[in-house]
């Protein structure tokens, strides 16, 4: 093998190790509650909303913790913090497995939302920023192609497990993937800290920004969050908003599994393209997918097939260039407080947005929840030309 191909492979072998590692760590964490919120409800009669308010609490401390995370994988390299995230991920499911009651639940949550900040995408793509540089972009691309396997596989899963042992025991088993399949491949396949090239600054130097900077990471602050609201009222309240339109619970099941494999497609797309265009188009892209598929979906048109297919492969890319375009704009040095500070609103968002979403369809009902989601995605439509134009 000649000595330029050697980078290549261990890309290859590196971005798989954390692919699986994605899809363990998102299926028991961020989609566990879809699955098992409802024996947990019917098992322990705690209320449904609070322990869905649970997932909200990780999704919080996640957000809250993302900043520093991101600069301390600046200054020493990701591998510690991934090593960290799957141990502290297994004893917050285990904390759930043995909850006696709903506070000793949320406090596992809250375990969990510290692991979540360490080892979902935000950490993972800021340690491939570390490792390869400026040529990352690749391998978060690729992750993310890994990544949208996540519910496809951790659903019916977490639904198996379930049925056959129950939900405690659901938890034990994910704890375990986390300790005997994620853990280990940290430790033998991550590379090391990568570059460092400037691990003695002190934290407040890896975000100083000149004034254009600061312009294009505030508009790309909005974006992410107004994006990841939208994202998550629509995971969390979807079914209710297509029976809204008319389908039955098993319509509303099917045309929404249509938005996974919709994400899948899109990010293939961008690996086949092989990045040969500015991050920047692939935003453009992503937005007014997502955008147009909000508007068919408000509109009340029978193509609901079509919105749920524009909207996943936006929300698919959508991945790939918040991953890819800051590390473009502000090197691979800042990137990783950077990737941190975009986390931080975003996943504090998506804590609040069921809520949210839950008050919009009390307030005015589904015609006017979709609305307000198409009217945000028009937004952020403004904001991603409005980024274009700074250029």
């Amino acid at each position: 093998m000649a000595v330029g191909e050697m980078p290549v492979v261990r890309r290859g072998v590196v971005v798989s190790a954390l692919g699986v590692v994605q899809i363990f760590g998102w299926g028991s964490t961020y989609y566990l509650m879809a699955v098992l919120g409802e024996p947990i409800a019917r098992d322990t009669g705690w209320p449904i909303a609070w322990i869905v308010a649970g997932l909200s609490m990780g999704l919080f401390i996640s957000g809250m913790a993302a900043p520093s995370v991101g600069d301390a994988i600046r200054r020493f390299g990701g591998k510690p913090f991934l090593t960290a995230a799957f141990p502290t991920l297994a004893a917050g499911l285990l904390i759930l497995a043995a909850a006696p009651n709903l506070p000793v639940f949320v406090a596992g949550w809250m375990v969990i939302g510290l692991g979540m900040s360490m080892g979902l995408y935000d950490a993972s793509f800021a340690t491939l920023g570390g490792i390869y540089g400026r040529e990352a972009r690749a391998a978060i691309t690729s992750l993310t192609l890994w990544g949208g396997f996540a519910s496809t596989l951790a659903w019916p899963l977490s639904a198996a497990l379930n049925e056959a042992v129950g939900w405690r025991w659901t938890c034990v088993f994910y704890a375990a993937i986390h300790l005997f399949v994620s853990l280990p491949l940290v430790l033998t396949v991550i590379p090391g800290n990568g570059h460092r090239p400037a691990r003695t600054a002190a934290p407040a130097e890896t975000v100083r920004l000149t004034g254009a900077e600061r312009r294009a990471f505030l508009i790309m602050l909005a974006i992410v969050t107004i994006a990841g609201t939208c994202f998550t009222i629509i995971a969390v309240h979807l079914v209710t908003l297509l029976q809204g339109r008319g389908l039955s619970m098993a319509e509303a099941v099917t045309m929404g599994a249509v938005i996974g494999p919709a994400q899948v497609v899109a990010r293939l797309a961008e690996i086949l393209t092989g990045g040969r265009y500015h991050p920047l188009w692939t935003l453009v892209g992503a937005v007014l997918l997502a955008a147009l598929g909000l508007l068919l979906l408000a509109s009340g048109w029978a193509v609901i097939g079509a919105a749920m297919v524009l909207y996943g492969a936006g929300n698919g890319i959508f991945s790939i260039a918040k991953g890819a375009l800051p590390l473009i704009w502000f090197g691979p040095d800042r990137y990783a407080s950077i990737m941190g500070r975009l986390a931080r609103p975003n996943q504090i968002a998506q804590a609040m947005a069921p809520t949210l979403g839950a008050l919009l369809l009390s307030a005015g009902g589904v015609d006017f929840t979709l609305s307000v989601l198409a009217v945000l995605g028009v937004v952020n439509i403004g904001l991603a030309l409005l980024l274009r134009r700074g250029m």
